[in-house]
């Protein structure tokens, strides 16, 4: 998709990924309009923008809430006139603790943001995307989506029902207009565990020792936007999510004992 004079929606706007993708899209000349909860986090993208920022409007809105999201389109195209891609990104993870010591409320508001929210998104949009003669769905799952996580079992679980969710969808309107990536980021420097309400364990030190590195939220902007252009079917964002992607389909098991003994300093 050529995203100039495109009109983007775009969950998580107002800090990390979601952030980098509303400033990249703007300066590539499409129009945006970012979604967050956070009403001072989205504020503050807007005064990023600068003097494009008369193609942003900013709405805060809970995805999870069903009646809110489904409200949405009408009030993107009045601000906008259209709408012609949606990307799903905002997402949470759990505490970087085991299941048997996860509560069941903690593990159904990860699946509540991170999948259902996802699934409002794309039933509020898609009737209208249908109608655009180019569109576009790009749904953020995760590296830990197809490669378990010490720690995040639940966030990995709700990751790879996105996964699944949109090679589903992309199977679905491969007869249509609108086109579909699933997006897998890999460690990613953002503020997601703050804005998760979770705390690190481990201390500097040791997260260190886990050889974590990470790609620049900026950077992941640009792979993701890339991938848009290029309509490609999945989106590997980092060298360490490509690299794990190829592993965990040689020796899976391998490639998982490989995240553990790497990561497992992070559970409580």
């Amino acid at each position: 998709m050529n995203v100039q004079g495109k009109v983007f929606v775009v969950t998580g706007g107002g800090s990390g990924m979601g952030r980098e993708l509303v400033l990249l899209l703007l300066k590539k000349g499409a129009g945006v309009a970012a979604l967050d909860m956070n009403e001072t986090s989205l504020n503050e993208t807007a005064a990023l923008a600068g003097n494009v920022g008369n193609r942003l409007s900013t709405f805060v809105v809970n995805i999870v809430n069903r009646e809110a999201v489904m409200a949405l389109p009408e009030k993107v195209i009045a601000a906008h006139g259209q709408v012609d891609a949606l990307i799903n990104n905002a997402g949470i993870i759990q505490r970087f603790v085991r299941i048997n010591d996860l509560d069941f409320p903690e593990m159904e508001k990860v699946f509540n943001i991170n999948f259902w929210g996802v699934v409002n998104m794309t039933k509020a949009f898609l009737p209208y995307l249908l109608k655009r003669p180019e569109s576009y769905i790009a749904n953020t799952s995760s590296m830990g989506g197809f490669l378990p996580v010490p720690g995040q079992t639940a966030y990995g679980a709700s990751k790879a029902a996105v996964s699944l969710f949109t090679d589903g969808l992309n199977s679905e309107l491969s007869d249509t207009n609108v086109r579909v990536s699933a997006i897998f980021p890999g460690a990613i420097a953002t503020n997601i565990s703050a804005n998760s309400g979770v705390q690190i364990s481990a201390t500097s030190q040791e997260a260190k020792q886990a050889n974590m590195k990470t790609t620049s939220a900026v950077d992941a902007a640009r792979i993701i936007l890339e991938g848009i252009e290029k309509n490609r079917y999945h989106i590997m964002v980092g060298q360490d999510a490509r690299m794990m992607d190829i592993l965990r389909r040689l020796a899976p098991q391998r490639a998982a004992r490989l995240i553990f003994s790497q990561m497992r300093q992070l559970l409580k």
